[in-house]
């Protein structure tokens, strides 16, 4: 009897590729799937599992089953692309540098110039310094009300 294809190997060799393609193209995209790359790992553990079942059915029926060859060096590769992966993602992504020159807790921050949602330049002094409305009127009181702080709202990227 000759040995039949040992599918599990190959498709298991193939989610483990797709997982590693489809967490940059797709995932990272979604906050969801970013911050934890939960999918991507639920995709590599499902790929080892096919990987590693493949792997014994050769190894363990070698009349039926061809890829005792084929399937260790499978494997080979499949771990190392899962080390590769783990290791990017919860190690060298976490290896920020230190920002030496960003403003600390409770400092003042320094002035600056930006355009806001209508592309009208502001500038943190002139906000501070300006009067505002109470209560949600559309013309300041008086004078005497100025802005007691002002709340700067800073977006993550992956836009």
């Amino acid at each position: 009897m000759k040995p039949s294809w040992n599918p599990r190997l190959w498709w298991g060799f193939a989610l483990a590729l797709a997982a590693m393609v489809s967490y940059p193209l797709f995932f990272a995209r979604y906050a969801i799937t970013r911050d934890f790359p939960w999918v991507t790992l639920l995709l590599l553990a499902i790929a080892i599992f096919l990987l590693a079942t493949g792997i014994a059915r050769a190894f363990q029926r070698p009349d039926a089953y061809r890829g005792k060859v084929a399937g260790s060096i499978l494997g080979v590769l499949t771990l190392l692309l899962v080390g590769f992966f783990l290791t990017v993602i919860f190690y060298m992504a976490r290896q920020i540098p230190a920002s030496h020159g960003a403003p600390q807790v409770g400092q003042v921050a320094p002035d600056f110039t930006l355009p806001d949602s209508k592309n009208n330049l502001v500038t943190l002094s002139a906000l501070v310094d300006s009067s505002f409305a109470p209560n949600g009127s559309s013309a300041p009181t008086s004078g005497a009300e100025k802005t007691a702080a002002t709340v700067l709202i800073f977006y993550r990227g992956y836009w």
